[in-house]
């Protein structure tokens, strides 16, 4: 956990949300118990110093506890931004979804600019603090935006934004 800033709202999309208490639920009700169980069984087996199963199991809950804490945090300070609510005016916000043209390549991308814990580029959902999400944000459709990425200086033109 990151001490200094307290309770900072941290902005997430309904659909992070929505998954982050499901993985609380999963964690709490069905890998709790299960890591339980798996800690009573090694136990069971005698010698503790030894018992690489308890050892094992005992690393799994300190890791599943510390992932349980850390979406209690999330949650506590999440500002559940929904996007469809806002009056679209082309601008890119926190949620929105921005379709580029790479200049360089012609390539066509889109992005969803969301919160940290829902970020995957494979599903083409952007951290709104990563390069290209900042590069990114308080501009407008139809804008030309060049972004310095960890592979250079990339140009794009906003050919769309939509708050889906």
């Amino acid at each position: 956990m990151q001490s200094g800033n307290k309770m900072e709202k941290e902005p997430i999309t309904i659909n992070g949300l929505e998954k982050l208490k499901e993985e609380l639920i999963f964690l709490k009700e069905k890998k709790r118990p299960e890591i339980v169980a798996a800690i009573a069984e090694a136990r069971s087996h005698g010698d503790l110093k030894e018992n690489a199963e308890y050892h094992a199991a005992k690393e799994q809950q300190s890791h599943s506890e510390g992932r349980i804490e850390e979406i209690n945090d999330i949650i506590a300070r999440a500002n559940v931004i929904d996007i469809t609510k806002y009056t679209n005016d082309g601008k890119v916000i926190f949620g929105s979804t921005v379709y580029l043209e790479n200049l360089d390549t012609n390539e066509k991308l889109e992005y969803k600019i969301v919160g940290k814990d829902e970020a995957n580029l494979k599903k083409k959902l952007i951290y709104f603090k990563s390069p290209i999400g900042k590069g990114l944000i308080g501009k407008n459709k139809s804008d030309l935006v060049e972004i310095n990425t960890p592979s250079g200086v990339k140009n794009f033109a906003i050919k769309d934004v939509k708050y889906l």
